[in-house]
């Protein structure tokens, strides 16, 4: 059976990229070419590096993995950036983003973090099956992240006053209706989770959404060896900034002696957190740290800490815990709940001392640990593993085909070809995940 040509677009891809977003995209891509599928991303390098990135170094094995990376560069970067962001267009990159999809005739184009790569008018481009997948709130927030002003959640639209707080020009497309009309050329809308899929509807997405969750490829080799720090130890993994939560944690390891709290990562809070922290020698910032050696720190951590005061669209770093057997205890915020409730893998916590209560039983509770580390293995195999959840995509995308008229796509995607594919079920990535702290 023909392998499939998909077109993916998306703001950000590595190396050009900050965070998960991007490798969430990047595993997609990555797991659809293993199966020997034809996957071309188009991304934006100007929205990188206009946004403080740095011009990476190159990438030595480019086009290893399978995936032909297009990398979108204007002479004036920031004004191609700016355009798209206030017009909701793609001015600058609209030819050529349409000789791109002249050459690749895709079977399916896959939007992601479509706002700086050609925003609305980017949608529904080109023939095929159209999907997008909201990575983040675009489609209802100008910031992205439902954290009003910078500094609360948000409960209700006060949508110029924020982005001026967050130093973002207003886009006018937003009250024209734009987005509505390109959404409609939308065959698949997908949410990451079913808080995410709520909080669309919430605030005025008439579209319909399906869950559809992140996933991990399988592990390669054998399992790394627990890290041996000399005392017990709790652990966060993530970007160091305010709306990740991590300054709400401290007073809880004031007042509890028995373990250590280890931060691998780096941020633009950084310094503001060590100074938080300053004081107390259980609290130790270990700075980024490659993916091999995260897979060390998590196996020998009594459990994952994810206190995220913000909206989340799904939260990569629980099911890579899970995965490692590691327990989490996750702000009841969010999708936190739904997925460390599916697991069955850990705990939650609204207050400083649910968050004490939680550390005292994962450490000092007999088996619970072990309890939790068991159920952490089987839920991620069953819900977030590549090989299911790629099954669950193939299903929606064959129905979001019936729907369309599209009936040969429909009838190869219920084959079986995007799980199983030339390539194999199960195989997966053959390229590591390239994800650090941080």
């Amino acid at each position: 059976m023909r392998p499939l040509r998909i077109l993916m677009f998306t703001t950000f891809y590595p190396p050009y990229s900050f965070g998960g977003d991007a490798i969430g995209v990047q595993r997609m891509a990555r797991a659809l070419a293993a199966r020997g599928h034809r996957v071309t991303v188009v991304h934006d390098e100007n929205a990188y590096l206009v946004l403080g990135g740095q011009e990476p170094e190159p990438v030595p094995d480019e086009g290893a993995d399978g995936i032909r990376r297009i990398g979108l560069r204007a002479r004036f970067g920031l004004l191609s950036n700016l355009l798209t962001q206030q017009s909701g267009r793609p001015l600058v990159h609209g030819r050529r983003i349409g000789r791109i999809l002249a050459a690749e005739r895709p079977d399916i184009v896959w939007h992601n973090n479509a706002s700086l790569i050609g925003g609305p008018g980017l949608l529904g481009a080109g023939g095929g099956l159209q999907v997008y997948e909201a990575h983040e709130h675009w489609l209802v927030c100008p910031t992205h992240v439902l954290w009003r002003h910078g500094r609360e959640l948000c409960d209700r639209r006060q949508c110029l006053r924020c982005v001026l707080r967050h130093r973002r020009p207003p886009q006018l497309w937003r009250a024209s209706g734009l987005l509505g009309r390109r959404l409609e050329r939308i065959h698949l809308i997908i949410a990451k989770s079913e808080f995410s899929r709520r909080k669309h509807a919430e605030f005025g997405l008439r579209q319909p959404m399906e869950v559809l969750p992140y996933f991990l490829p399988p592990l390669r080799g054998a399992l790394p060896a627990p890290v041996r720090h000399r005392r017990p130890y709790f652990l966060f993994v993530g970007r160091l900034e305010k709306i990740k939560g991590l300054q709400d944690v401290f007073p809880a390891f004031a007042r509890y002696p028995d373990a250590d709290l280890l931060i691998l990562g780096d941020g633009e809070y950084a310094d503001s957190l060590k100074a938080q922290a300053a004081g107390n020698p259980r609290i130790r910032f270990l700075g980024r740290k490659t993916p091999e050696e995260l897979g060390a720190y998590y196996r020998g951590a009594l459990g994952l800490i994810v206190p995220s005061v913000c909206y989340e669209t799904f939260g990569i770093i629980l099911i890579e815990s899970f995965r490692l057997g590691t327990p989490v205890i996750a702000r009841r915020l969010g999708p936190f709940p739904e997925i460390v409730e599916t697991a069955g893998a850990g705990e939650l916590f609204e207050s400083e001392d649910d968050l004490l209560a939680a550390l005292r039983a994962l450490q000092h509770e007999p088996g619970l640990r072990e309890r939790r580390s068991a159920a952490a293995r089987a839920a991620f195999a069953a819900h977030w593993a590549e090989g299911p959840v790629l099954a669950r995509y193939g299903a929606a995308l064959a129905r979001a085909a019936r729907r369309g008229g599209m009936d040969a796509l429909a009838g190869r995607l219920e084959a079986g070809l995007l799980e199983n594919g030339p390539a194999g079920e199960g195989q997966g990535s053959s390229q590591p995940d390239g994800r650090g702290a941080g």
